[in-house]
């Protein structure tokens, strides 16, 4: 059996407007990280490899964990969110949302534009950002052992999509729920990914950490 426990960056330069200038944990992403290395080294400490994305903010909150220094891959950088804002809007006249309620319509018609081949000039495809994260996660699940992965919330939206069939709209509201610093859990066991959980957040569970549940 292979168990993937996928972690979310801690929260990044949620002010920027382009992706160089969100590429930064904030302090409270720090804090996050820190928090949750801790929880799992109290908890279950061992991993038998450690992946993150080339991201600054994915490989900062590896190393605030504690789980720093391990593999680096590309196949786990998140998708150009800023890119397809840019081109959701100037090719079909939507506009980035304001608040948090207009986000939760417009991140899924965002991606479904995108996966439906709607979008031009864009960075990466669709089928290539699938592809890269089915393809990694494959080859980790026949791996052995325990494997941690520091990632991006589109990349475990992506992960959820293929460990349980998930169509566009459902892989969408996945992404809307992933928090800063969540661990994920899928198994690979009797030859199929199976998740075994989902957004966890046991590291903020307390209440003095309530402030640091936070989605972007």
């Amino acid at each position: 059996m292979t168990e993937i426990v996928l972690v979310r960056h801690g929260q990044a330069n949620n002010r920027a407007t382009d992706e160089a200038g969100y590429d930064r944990l904030s302090p409270l992403g720090v804090q996050q990280a820190d928090w949750l290395g801790m929880h799992m080294r109290a908890t279950d400490p061992h991993f038998d490899r450690v992946v993150t994305g080339t991201l600054t903010r994915q490989r900062g909150t590896a190393d605030a964990m504690g789980y720093g220094g391990g593999d680096v891959d590309a196949r786990l950088d998140e998708l150009s969110y800023f890119a397809l804002a840019q081109a959701v809007e100037a090719q079909h006249g939507i506009p980035a949302p304001q608040d948090a309620t207009q986000f939760a319509r417009y991140l899924p018609r965002v991606i479904d534009h995108w996966a439906q081949g709607n979008l031009d000039g864009l960075p990466e495809s669709y089928e290539s950002f699938s592809a890269r994260v089915t393809d990694l996660l494959d080859e980790l699940s026949g791996s052995g052992g325990r494997v941690l992965v520091v990632t991006s919330g589109g990349v475990i939206g992506m992960a959820m999509r293929h460990a349980l069939g998930l169509d566009i709209g459902g892989m969408s509201k996945v992404m809307l729920q992933v928090m800063n610093s969540s661990l994920h859990r899928v198994h690979h066991v009797h030859d199929m990914l199976m998740v075994g959980a989902f957004n966890a957040t046991p590291h903020l569970d307390a209440p003095d950490r309530a402030h640091a549940r936070t989605f972007i």
